[in-house]
């Protein structure tokens, strides 16, 4: 018995030194990356500088040595597409190319076709610039992790914003493309506003079609309802010639403006973007982020990605960088609790949970309750500035993710309904451009 004993313990440490030398030989030759975004159509505006910020970053972490010691590779699917090509083209990745990660999506219809997906097919997804809160607060989703905020704090800051600064404003216009992201971003904005400054009056709620070529109809009707306040979350060409349209007609000058993702379109609308609207970012993202000014690396990154593309980075590139730190946070972290040794896909997931990260702005945490990303949101007034050829961004606030991000475990609009007034008293910190 003793013999058989120590026969069995023999074997079994033998068996074990194997398991491990196999586990720790098991690193693979690279680490290969599926990424979705709009290479075509109106949303290439997004997805082109997504795509060309994801090559950079990639190339950096590769000459760093890679992720743990493992070279990135990409591949690309383009939205535009469609949505069965999308599905399609995204299985082909998991399933034939064995991307071992997949970044999805930009579009909140795309995250809501591949994020089922991606668990059904466990495979590690980043919804790296998809906005839709509803997504993530109708189930609890193990291999999907959005690595921004969604569209309820983002609309929160702006709305916050607008009432520390013009708090007097007695009527408001929206004027929103027709589509899930037009109804979807007003409802979250009418319905705080309504908790917090419940006298306000609605006098317009405008809908064009999406890629409308012409907004004179819009225009002159708000011309003649002479509306304290205009809120837009339009984007892309709508939102350039909605604007460009507007100041020719003096309504840019009538109203307020608030442009709640304008960030994106500063650079393309240049001298026809006058001062004083108030624009969100979509997160802490600017190219003259207050707060990174002294970060050599920060500065660094923005110069070539403006070398690569001729313009500054906008939010979805730092969408983008947001997910690759996501990404080797993950591996890192998996790896370090593996004692050194190269983690299974199941291991990065684990780790991926509660991860906190930094890209190019404040730190983000995946909150573990839901997966959901703790993004810090930034919104500013446009101003003209010595040495751009486009208006910057002045009198910026900065706004903590965990006071304006619906609780883990409610839904967005319920949460909305029970704020009140006293939620604009809360502390941001003001930023002045160049300072």
């Amino acid at each position: 018995m003793k013999k058989t004993s120590v026969f069995l313990a023999a074997v079994s440490l033998l068996a074990a030194t194997v398991a491990g030398t196999a586990f720790a030989q098991d690193k693979p030759k690279e680490i290969k990356v599926g990424i979705t975004t709009f290479l075509s159509g109106p949303a290439a505006v997004f997805g082109e500088p997504g795509k060309a910020a994801a090559e950079m970053i990639a190339e950096n972490i590769n000459k760093k040595g890679g992720i743990g010691g493992v070279p990135l590779t990409l591949s690309f699917i383009d939205e535009g597409a469609g949505g069965e090509a999308l599905v399609s083209n995204y299985r082909r990745l998991v399933q034939d190319e064995k991307v071992d990660a997949t970044f999805a999506s930009i579009s909140s219809g795309s995250c809501n076709q591949l994020v089922p997906l991606a668990e059904d097919l466990k495979v590690m997804n980043f919804m790296w610039d998809c906005g839709a809160a509803s997504i993530l607060e109708a189930k609890k989703y193990r291999y999907s992790f959005r690595t921004q905020a969604n569209a309820t704090p983002e609309m929160l800051a702006v709305l916050v914003y607008l009432l520390k600064t013009k708090p007097n404003f007695k009527t408001i216009a929206v004027v929103n493309q027709d589509y899930a992201w037009g109804r979807e971003s007003w409802e979250i904005f009418s319905t705080a506003l309504k908790q917090m400054k419940p006298d306000v009056q609605v006098v317009a709620e405008l809908f064009p079609k999406f890629g409308a070529p012409d907004y004179s109809t819009e225009v002159s009707r708000l011309m003649a309802l002479r509306p304290d306040v205009v809120f837009t979350t339009s984007w892309g060409g709508d939102l350039d010639t909605l604007v460009r349209q507007a100041g020719q007609r003096g309504l840019l000058q009538q109203s307020t403006f608030v442009l709640a993702i304008g960030e994106s379109s500063i650079q393309r609308l240049g001298k026809d973007l006058p001062e004083g609207l108030i624009i969100g970012a979509r997160g802490d993202h600017w190219f003259l982020h207050p707060e990174m000014k002294g970060n050599a690396d920060f500065k660094a990154f923005n110069e070539a990605f403006k070398a690569k593309t001729g313009r500054w980075p906008i939010y979805p590139v730092y969408h983008m960088m947001q997910a690759f730190s996501a990404l080797q946070g993950a591996y890192d972290k998996a790896i370090k609790a593996n004692g050194g040794k190269w983690p299974t896909r199941e291991q990065v997931i684990d780790a991926a949970g509660n991860l906190e990260f930094v890209g190019y702005g404040r730190p983000v945490r995946l909150r573990p309750e839901d997966n959901q990303g703790l993004e810090a949101q930034l919104v500013g007034v446009s101003k003209k500035a010595d040495g751009f050829d486009h208006m910057v961004l002045d009198n910026m606030m900065i706004f903590d993710p965990v006071k304006i991000t619906t609780p883990a475990g409610q839904k967005s609009v319920e949460w909305l309904k029970t704020l009140n007034p006293d939620f604009v008293k809360m502390d941001v910190p003001v930023f002045q451009h160049g300072k």
